[in-house]
């Protein structure tokens, strides 16, 4: 049961991403042909493939990348949640958060994200993957049995086994009495502060207010008090 999980083991986190390019014109001509040809029957009909780029490339990561991670683990001491984020270059951003699994107290470290199964955890090791990095032992899957990966989601907890339901952070925040984390910006607007406004601080605060969230859900799922976040 998730209750007799040590909060001290879980790392909380987050990713914000982008497609590689602000601009479909800047798109070099092969990778426009495999982004057409990829995206062809998810397109509606009058959608062309330079619009869904800009709208869907940010989410799969062979044409997207990371912008930030922000990670949550609760301080022993205090029993807050300490927030730190990574970003800059991807290459460097990724190379940075690997080094964290050095530690020896993340020797048994448990991820846990929303939605985190489907898309941050791939995305991560995809993304390490093409940047030449050896994803850390937390993102190495294969030969494993479902059990022996160090995996929390909070969507897959919240469907009970019901494997059609889709719940957003946003909404369980909600009907969970959490502080909401997008009065500012939703995920929908990434890109467009990212390469119009160039304003990637924004970016990181509403990172990091979804894993302050994120830690807040699992912890009403446990019938616990909120966290605050540690200064």
């Amino acid at each position: 049961m998730i209750d007799r999980i040590p909060i001290e083991n879980i790392l909380f986190l987050d990713i914000e991403t982008v497609p590689q390019s602000g601009s479909w014109n800047h798109v070099d001509d092969t990778t426009q042909y495999l982004w057409d040809k990829k995206t062809r029957f998810q397109r509606k009909d009058d959608v062309v493939a330079a619009d869904f780029y800009e709208e869907r490339a940010g989410i799969m990561a062979e044409f997207g990348m990371i912008v930030c991670i922000s990670i949550g683990m609760v301080d022993s001491n205090s029993g807050k949640l300490k927030i730190k984020t990574f970003s800059g270059n991807e290459k460097t951003l990724l190379l940075n958060f690997c080094e964290i699994f050095n530690a020896p107290r993340m020797n048994n470290v448990i991820l846990c994200a929303h939605n985190g199964k489907e898309f941050d955890f791939p995305y991560i090791a995809r993304r390490l993957l093409i940047n030449g990095i050896r994803p850390p032992v937390p993102f190495q899957m294969f030969g494993k049995k479902p059990w022996e990966i160090p995996h929390l989601d909070t969507m897959e907890l919240w469907k009970f086994g019901d494997w059609k339901n889709y719940v957003s952070l946003e909404l369980l925040a909600h009907i969970f009495g959490i502080p909401t984390p997008k009065d500012d910006i939703d995920g929908s607007m990434v890109a467009d502060i990212y390469y119009k406004d160039g304003d990637i601080d924004r970016i990181i605060h509403y990172c990091e207010k979804d894993v302050l969230t994120l830690a807040n859900v699992f912890r009403r799922m446990r019938q616990e008090d909120l966290l605050k976040r540690l200064d």
